[in-house]
């Protein structure tokens, strides 16, 4: 791997880790498209600690007050509203974990085409349209239940499927519910880190057990241009998300779902 496809692909990852278009899709795609070789277990590590540290950053503030309300609800028995939210984000986690357990080697094995990632990269990306467009957008953050968490978090296992993105499919199914642009993007960022940990841990193990050379210099390249551009990212999506909606992304999606159709017939 040289530098330019170091920082192509950490750019991928930083940039479409949280925007409703599939960060999987566009990493699994240069290696047939461009024809490039697997960037590797190592860099994906690399990756996924970039991207876990920018959403980590950003949201400090609701880290923090999830970890001290969680830690002051254990103490004093008695609930409070950032724990509830802590335990949403995990409650939400649950289903992605479970279907990741029983059907990650299917998965890995059978739903990584490019055909799979056409049809669902148009498919979940008219599904967002529509839940941009038919939710009622007046539920708030805070407003966010265990209830609500869980039908999230079985929407997020729908995103184990390349094409589907985990951001997407949160975003819609949190509109779907009833809460607003901002709220539902955050709510989707916050659910982001336990899985993004678990992923980077679990690629972490692989790459222990794995022989060979490790190019540390584009681990490192890749763990920073990935962090800066997630960080960015995250910062203007929130910032522009009310007064653009949703329909930027779903004719990306549309667009991007055609030209593999056409790749795919034409090659």
């Amino acid at each position: 791997m040289d530098w330019i496809q170091a920082v192509f692909l950490a750019l991928i990852q930083g940039l479409t880790e949280f925007l409703p278009v599939s960060s999987s899709a566009h990493l699994i795609l240069p290696s047939q498209v461009l024809g490039w070789q697997d960037q590797g277990i190592a860099f994906d590590v690399a990756v996924h600690l970039g991207t876990l540290m920018a959403v980590m950053f950003y949201f400090r503030t609701d880290v923090s007050s999830i970890t001290r309300g969680s830690f002051q609800a254990v103490v004093q028995q008695k609930s409070n509203a950032a724990f509830l939210m802590g335990l949403a984000v995990v409650v939400g986690t649950i289903p992605a974990v479970i279907m990741g357990g029983l059907f990650h080697d299917f998965i890995s094995e059978e739903l990584r085409s490019a055909w799979i990632i056409a049809c669902t990269t148009m498919v979940f990306g008219l599904l967002l349209w529509a839940s941009d467009n038919y939710g009622r957008r007046v539920l708030q953050q805070h407003e966010m239940t265990l209830k609500f968490a869980l039908i999230i978090g079985c929407a997020q296992a729908i995103a184990l499927i390349p094409g589907t993105s985990r951001s997407g499919i949160t975003i819609t199914a949190a509109l779907f519910l009833g809460f607003d642009r901002t709220s539902s993007a955050r709510f989707s960022m916050l659910l982001s880190i336990p899985l993004i940990l678990a992923a980077g841990l679990l690629e972490t193990f692989t790459l222990l057990k794995a022989d060979g050379p490790v190019q540390w210099d584009m681990i490192l390249l890749g763990t920073l241009v990935s962090g800066i551009s997630a960080y960015l990212c995250i910062h203007y999506f929130l910032q522009l998300l009310d007064r653009i909606g949703m329909l930027p992304f779903v004719l990306y999606r549309l667009l991007l779902g055609t030209f593999l159709i056409l790749f795919i017939s034409l090659g």
